[in-house]
């Protein structure tokens, strides 16, 4: 007798108690789901800076604040200036006071929660990921695809700049500044290619994310000495923007609207920024934490094809460029925008639309070479330059783009 048969057989034979049972099984598993649905969650985000003025805690502080108008069982509390030597004393504190999701929005002081998991087996534990990868049940790492965003920025500049010249004010070699700044280059050489120019990039550190006189300095010294017409950063104060401004030059913003959010300078400078809407990921964290889940997915690496509803209405992917509150190819500065070709903005669109369907990824499509320059790692050594460490075609892993993405791609530029 095969199993269909041995189904129907029992069932005939439990006749009408059957039923019964069922049904009394389904009425707990709904009841259980609808309490769940109401199951109070404190999220608390440790930020390792302050909030204000700041595009990194800004942006998650933004997005504890708009899961908290979503979801009407969801509370959001927060520390600011958070230290590694902090971390721990305030996660249980705010676990003291109820918070069930305590994530840290940097690395370096958000594994310290790894070492209390254990002892909160009911708390969800979560830690932005900078090279380390390590999880536990109940300790998440998480981190958008900001370089999908980065590289349709590189189109925009790549397309803008007349000095054939283009300069990033950068923090230190890590390996999530190398795959942004990989993502941004990609969409360069992409526009430079189809415009038949060449474009150089030129990258300079200051030695950390956060030394505005440092970066101010590697600002001028790029316009002045390389001829930079546009610039980017990947460090968080506003002194690059300010010497765009201040040189008439275009500037490429990052992490947030930093036009719309908070009113810094205007679409006359700020070609394009790309913003990252942290809700996304802590929104997958919520959700499992409601459903009861003690085995929630522990590493989220999410990008344009992962999205919410917020309480508007508005749908936000994890990443999305965006400038003045517009998005996508409106979101280019008008001027900007009158400046470049239509070939590089339906270019832009198609990219972009390829992405949120999940269809098209830069690190996926384009072979990854070395330059021979980067970060080496314990057993991992910075390739030699000329090396196709990833050809074109072959989808990287996760874990690979996360943790071992340590070097600079051929043709880089990077100044001493």
């Amino acid at each position: 007798m095969d199993r269909h048969a041995r189904s129907k057989a029992w069932w005939a034979r439990c006749g009408a108690g059957a039923v019964v049972v069922a049904l009394l099984v389904g009425a707990v598993w709904h009841a259980h789901s609808a309490s769940a649905a109401q199951r109070p969650v404190t999220l608390a985000i440790l930020h390792f800076s302050v909030i204000k003025g700041t595009t990194w805690s800004g942006a998650h502080h933004r997005a504890g604040q708009r899961l908290a108008q979503k979801y009407p069982n969801v509370k959001y509390v927060y520390r600011e200036e958070v230290g590694p030597d902090l971390t721990v004393p305030y996660a249980e504190e705010l676990i003291r006071q109820g918070a069930n999701i305590v994530a840290g929005n940097a690395e370096f002081m958000g594994l310290p929660l790894r070492d209390i998991a254990d002892k909160h087996p009911d708390v969800y534990f979560a830690s932005v990921v900078a090279s380390d990868v390590s999880r536990k049940r109940n300790f998440i790492r998480y981190f958008p695809r900001q370089y999908q965003a980065l590289y349709l920025e590189g189109l925009v500049a790549g397309a803008l700049t007349r000095t054939g010249n283009i300069g990033v004010v950068s923090a230190f070699p890590n390996i999530q500044v190398l795959r942004r700044t990989a993502g941004f280059y990609l969409g360069v050489q992409d526009a430079a290619r189809a415009l038949g120019k060449r474009v150089n990039v030129y990258v300079k550190y200051v030695g950390d994310w956060y030394k505005p006189t440092e970066e101010r300095e590697v600002a001028n010294t790029l316009v002045t000495q390389y001829r930079v017409d546009v610039l980017t950063q990947q460090t968080d104060s506003g002194s690059p923007l300010d010497v765009a401004q201040q040189r008439r030059i275009w500037f490429v913003g990052k992490d947030m609207d930093i036009v719309g959010f908070y009113g810094w300078s205007s679409t006359d400078t700020v070609a394009i920024s790309f913003d990252t809407r942290w809700e996304v990921l802590y929104d997958r964290m919520i959700r499992d934490y409601v459903a009861g889940n003690r085995n929630p997915r522990t590493l989220l690496y999410l990008g344009m094809r992962d999205t919410m509803t917020l309480a508007d209405g508005t749908v936000v992917a994890a990443v999305d460029i965006m400038n003045n509150r517009r998005v996508g190819v409106d979101a280019i500065s008008p001027r900007a925008r009158a400046q470049i070709p239509q070939s590089i903005l339906r270019l832009v669109a198609q990219r972009r639309e390829q992405m949120m369907r999940g269809q098209w990824d830069p690190f996926q499509a384009h072979a990854l070479v070395s330059n021979g320059t980067g970060l080496a790692l314990p057993g991992t050594p910075i390739p030699a330059k000329g090396t196709v460490v990833k050809p074109a075609g072959q989808a990287p892993t996760d874990e690979w783009l996360l943790s071992k993405f340590n070097f600079d791609l051929n043709g880089m530029t990077i100044l001493r």
